[in-house]
């Protein structure tokens, strides 16, 4: 298909949306819409198509109104974007932040819209949050916060229609107080969202899915690469579960951790960390600073660390322009969203640094609640072996398909993701006849 307008056309409508939705310019959704804008340029596809791709579904914003322990209430805002759905229900997690706000969540949808389709799973992309702390919150209020949000969006989601699932502090208590909520409405029915505790219908294997899901991408490129595992050391930003797990799962192939940070401090040892005592240290403490045996950093002189792989499974934005240069790693691995702006990915690029990304490196999570649902909907419970080695596949074919995509046309891995990811979409929603 001929490609049928410029770059100066595309900039007009970027600008258009924004002015449109309000978005800001040099907003995270800009240049997530950039990285799919460039895709589609090379696949040479149509405006009304590139359209279709580029704007959300549905856009829900609510109004979530808790009771407070000692009276009164409070109201927070809430909101579950619906990217695409060509390929399949919307999928996509729910995040509770003090920064959620409608941007964020646009673009995390977007992601997920493209990360759903590099792993050939039958998924969209859609992404939910509600602007709070939790950790200002007593469990009950928590609670009950949860319930109204699934109580403001009931309507919208569904088994076969948008499948939520945890997200940053959420956790599967969380999504089995909204999985009961929902069926309070609309009867039990386990498949309606995933990260469940594993009684209410969750799957075995899905809590350590993003970390090892990470891990096997990892362990690809390394091989590709060749590599020795035990010469290719780890520092990982951010602690949390994504983070930890890939620390774990990481250090039982044999790559030394040799620095892990979190929002308390960076710990770091040349001769590589005991991952799960570091764990365990947090558990007790809340922080992996103070672990002992370990050198203590400041914990923005993590990505300084000298090692072959950063992993960066915090926060989004981590790497920017003023600290891109700092990067030591010649590799980047995306375990968190959108960790790294687009003109630190140039940046890292022009430096010879990989930056593996988040499209890719991340998906194992949503690969297991993929999983989840196929059990849920057939009411089976695999184990965790059947689960693990089903993420094995998904999650290798993807990085296969990646690398060689990128070697055999001179792309950077994150323009090979996009293309895959974006064409794969283009081409369900023309065999759905997107007009």
């Amino acid at each position: 298909m001929p490609i049928l307008r410029s770059h100066a056309d595309r900039s007009l409508r970027v600008s258009l949306y924004q002015q449109d939705k309000g978005v800001g310019m040099g907003s995270a959704f800009e240049a997530v819409l950039g990285f799919s804008e460039r895709a589609a340029d090379q696949l040479g596809l149509e405006l009304s198509l590139r359209e279709a791709l580029a704007t959300p579904a549905r856009e829900l914003t609510v109004q979530i109104r808790v009771p407070m322990d000692f009276g009164g209430f409070k109201v927070f805002s809430g909101y579950r974007v619906q990217f695409n759905n060509a390929r399949g229900p919307f999928k996509g997690g729910i995040r509770y932040h003090p920064l959620v706000d409608l941007d964020e969540v646009r673009t995390f949808a977007a992601l997920m819209t493209w990360k759903t389709a590099i792993m050939s799973i039958p998924f969209g992309g859609g992404k939910g949050g509600v602007q709070v702390d939790p950790r200002l919150l007593s469990e009950a209020e928590l609670e009950r916060l949860s319930r109204s949000y699934m109580r403001a969006i009931a309507d919208i989601i569904g088994p076969q229609v948008d499948v939520p699932a945890p997200d940053v502090n959420t956790t599967p208590k969380i999504m089995g107080w909204m999985s009961d909520e929902y069926s309070r409405r609309y009867g039990p029915n386990p498949a309606v969202i995933t990260g469940k505790p594993v009684v209410l219908g969750g799957s075995l294997g899905r809590e350590a899915a993003t970390g090892r899901g990470a891990a096997i991408c990892l362990d690809h490129l390394v091989k590709a690469r060749g590599w020795r595992r035990e010469e290719t050391p780890i520092a990982i930003q951010g602690y949390g579960n994504a983070g930890s797990w890939l620390a774990v799962v990481a250090r039982e192939m044999g790559y030394p951790i040799v620095a892990v940070s979190d929002t308390g401090g960076t710990v770091a040892s040349r001769d590589g960390l005991d991952t799960a005592a570091v764990l365990e240290h947090k558990r007790e403490t809340g922080s992996v600073a103070g672990f002992a045996g370990a050198e203590a950093l400041a914990s923005e002189d993590l990505h300084k660390t000298d090692c072959v792989v950063l992993a960066l499974a915090a926060l989004e934005e981590a790497i920017v322009p003023g600290n891109s240069d700092e990067v030591k790693a010649q590799v980047v691995l995306e375990v968190g969203n959108f960790p790294v702006t687009p003109d630190a990915d140039t940046a890292l690029s022009e430096r010879g640094v990989t930056v593996v990304p988040d499209i890719l490196a991340s998906g194992g999570g949503v690969a297991v609640s993929y999983l989840e649902w196929v059990q849920d909907l057939q009411r089976e419970q695999w184990t965790e072996e059947r689960v693990n080695g089903r993420l094995e596949e998904i999650m290798g074919a993807a990085t296969e398909q990646v690398m060689v995509r990128a070697d055999t046309e001179g792309l950077t891995l994150r323009d090979a993701a996009y293309l895959i990811g974006v064409g794969r979409v283009a081409e369900a929603e023309i065999a759905r006849g997107f007009r």
